[in-house]
């Protein structure tokens, strides 16, 4: 249990996790108040009292306990980014969706009886199936929106900080090789030598800058977390590029680009990674 607490908070670790923290957490706390006061203002409209204290206690006791498990949904989502695709993620993000939920449901419950006691009152949350089942349907597309969030906020971070990496900054302890398994052989390459790395189905193919091509089975996700040392970046959903050995880049109207490499070979990139090439279009032109 300790460990998991200590993952937990050890999750938010980056300036930005928690420049995003701070903005999920503002944003969640404007939408109770304006959700508050929707629902006292409809109260009052069907002849009831205006009184938004109440609207507003169920709305911030829900938001607190949302905003404290916020690191758990992180946790969860760089989990899943590190593990291949298939069952073991989606076992991931049902566990991670029913731990969220459960411990919502309890927070807010634990506040809401805390803050009613304190003044004198008490809370009953009427504990039943249909209960249960209408916080858990609400949890699941709060849990989807945050963690799908995070997400892309955390591999944007990634790609960008790919790029923007100098391939004279690689560790020392870099493999300066890579043994593949291609077929029933094992065949070494030089990480330097790589154009591209592309999906293809169940396996990727690496393409060599002298043309050769290794078809090896395995996920795109866990060849870019190997080969992040490499200046490899993603720059479509199912391929990697050497920036390494890029030598020109061209941007479309739509917002896709074009990368060619020092071989004279050309693989376009979607505009949803553009991120990954920004510093190429921020270079000065010569003079």
């Amino acid at each position: 249990m300790n460990k998991l607490v200590v993952s937990v908070l050890s999750s938010v670790s980056r300036p930005t996790d928690r420049i995003f923290y701070a903005a999920v957490a503002a944003i969640s706390l404007g939408t109770g108040l304006v959700n508050a006061l929707s629902a006292a203002q409809d109260a009052a409209k069907r002849g009831a009292i205006y009184d938004v204290r109440t609207p507003l206690l169920w709305e911030m006791t829900s938001i607190v306990a949302i905003i404290l498990l916020a690191p758990l949904l992180l946790l969860a989502v760089r989990t899943l980014r590190r593990r291949p695709a298939g069952s073991v993620r989606i076992a991931i993000a049902l566990g991670a969706i029913l731990a969220f939920s459960a411990l919502h449901i309890a927070g807010m419950v634990s506040l809401r009886k805390l803050v009613l006691w304190a003044a004198g009152s008490s809370y009953d949350f009427h504990v039943s199936l249909a209960t249960l089942v209408y916080e858990f349907r609400k949890d699941v597309l709060t849990a989807i929106l945050i963690g799908g969030a995070l997400w892309l906020f955390d591999r944007a971070y990634d790609a960008a900080g790919r790029a923007e990496a100098p391939s004279e900054e690689r560790p020392a302890s870099a493999p300066a090789s890579l043994w593949l398994r291609d077929g029933a052989n094992r065949v070494r390459i030089v990480p330097a030598d790589i154009l591209w790395v592309a999906s293809a189905g169940n396996y990727v193919e690496y393409a060599m800058a002298d043309g050769r091509q290794h078809l090896v089975r395995g996920t795109l996700s866990a060849v870019e977390t190997e080969l992040a040392c490499f200046a490899l970046v993603r720059i479509h959903r199912g391929r990697l590029v050497n920036m390494a050995r890029v030598s020109a880049l061209s941007v479309l109207p739509s917002g896709e680009f074009g990368l060619t490499f020092d071989t004279g070979q050309s693989v376009q990139g979607s505009r949803r990674y553009r991120g990954a090439v920004a510093h190429l279009e921020r270079m000065p032109a010569a003079r």
